[in-house]
C-alpha cells in the first residue's frame, strides 16, 4: 500500500500536468491560478486511500480523482465570490485578481472539466460513478442554499446546522471516498460503510475549520481569522452562543450582530470573548471529537484487515487536530 505522503506527493503531479488547451487561454487562465494554490489535495487522497483498501493498483482511480479535486476548487472559487473573500490558502481570491465575471465563467468552465475527468472512470464502473457525482454536486449545491438562507435568520438550529455541513462538506469527502472503492472493487456495503465514515470525517472537518476560524493563525490557516465573526455567520459557535447565553451576554450579543459600523478588530475580540465565557471551544472541541469517533466506527466495519486501514486512521487523526 501507498501512505499519505506517496499519494499526495502523486496527485500533485497530476495536477501539475493536468492540460486546458482550448482557446481562449484567458478563460483558463484563472483554472491553473486556482489549482496552483495548493491545499491539501484531500478529496482526491481519500479516493486513492479507499482505492487502496481493495487494490494495489490505482491507475483507473486517477483521472476520477483529479476530477473531485477540480470539482472542489470550483465550488471554493465561487463560494469566494458569493462571500466576497479576498484571500483563499494566503493568496488573492480569483474575483480580485481578475473580476466577478471571469470567477463565473471560469468556475463554470472548471466543473465542466471536472465532469470530463471523472467521465474518464472505466466503463464497467463510469454510471455508477457519474450518478453519485451528480447527487453530490446537486447536494452541494443545497448546502451552499442552506448557508446562504441561515444568513438572514437569527433561529437558526443546531441540528440545521450540522445537515446544512453535511451537505456542504460532508458529502463530497463521502463521495470521494466511495468512488474509490467502487473502482477498486470494494463490496456495495464496504463502500457505504466508507461513504459513512466520510460524512463523519466531514462534519468534524468543518467543525474545525469553523474553529480556526476563531482561534486559529493567520499565517497557518491562510485566511484572516475572525471572518465569520465579521459577517455574522451562522457557524456552530454563534449558534450555541445564542442558544447557550444569558440576557446580559445575548443582548450584547445581538448589539455586535446588528451593528453596520464597527471597528472589525473590537467586534473580533468581543464576539471571541463572549465564546470564551460561554466555554464554546471546549463544545466544538467536543463535538468533533464525537464525529471522528463515528467515524473510526464506520471504518472498523469495512472488510479488509487492520493494517489496510491505517492510513486512514492517521489522516482522520491529523485532520481532528490540524491547525490549517
Amino acid at each position: 500500500m501507498e501512505g499519505f505522503h506517496e499519494l499526495l506527493a502523486r496527485v500533485q503531479q497530476e495536477i501539475v500536468c493536468l492540460q486546458f488547451p482550448f482557446p481562449p487561454k484567458s478563460l483558463y487562465d484563472p483554472i491553473e491560478y486556482v489549482l496552483s494554490m495548493g491545499g491539501k489535495r484531500l478529496r482526491p487522497v481519500l479516493t486513492l486511500m479507499s482505492c487502496n483498501l481493495f487494490t494495489d493498483d490505482l491507475e483507473d482511480a486517477i483521472r476520477p480523482a483529479l476530477g473531485l479535486e477540480v470539482f472542489h476548487n470550483f465550488t471554493l472559487l465561487h463560494d469566494d465570490l458569493m462571500d466576497k473573500a479576498d484571500k483563499r490558502r494566503n493568496k488573492s481570491t480569483v474575483h480580485k485578481v481578475w473580476n466577478a465575471n471571469t470567477a463565473i465563467l471560469s468556475g463554470d468552465a472548471m466543473l465542466i472539466a471536472a465532469y470530463r475527468l471523472i467521465g474518464e472512470t472505466k466503463p464497467e464502473f463510469l454510471k455508477e460513478v457519474l450518478d453519485l457525482f451528480t447527487v453530490t454536486a446537486l447536494q452541494i449545491c443545497g448546502g451552499q442554499q442552506y448557508d446562504m438562507e441561515f444568513e438572514s435568520r437569527m433561529d437558526v438550529s443546531v441540528d440545521e446546522y450540522m445537515e446544512m455541513i453535511r451537505l456542504k462538506t460532508g458529502v463530497l469527502l463521502a463521495c470521494a471516498l466511495k468512488i474509490g472503492a467502487i473502482i477498486g472493487g470494494a463490496s456495495a456495503k464496504d463502500a457505504e460503510n466508507l461513504y459513512q465514515f466520510g460524512i463523519q470525517i466531514g462534519l468534524a472537518f468543518q467543525l474545525q475549520d469553523d474553529l480556526l476560524d476563531v482561534y486559529g493563525d493567520t499565517a497557518i490557516f491562510g485566511k484572516s481569522i475572525g471572518g465569520d465573526i465579521l459577517c455574522n455567520k451562522k457557524t456552530f459557535l454563534l449558534i450555541n452562543a445564542l442558544k447557550r447565553s444569558n440576557e446580559q451576554q445575548r443582548e450584547n450579543l445581538q448589539n455586535w450582530i446588528e451593528k453596520k459600523i464597527f471597528d472589525p478588530n473590537e467586534k473580533i475580540s468581543a464576539v471571541t470573548h463572549l465564546y470564551d465565557e460561554l466555554c464554546l471551544r471546549e463544545l466544538s472541541e467536543s463535538k468533533i471529537r464525537e464525529c471522528c469517533n463515528q467515524a473510526m466506527n464506520y471504518l472498523s466495519r469495512v472488510d479488509v484487515t487492520t493494517d489496510r486501514k491505517v492510513c486512514l486512521e492517521d489522516l482522520s487523526s491529523r485532520l481532528m487536530n490540524r491547525n490549517s
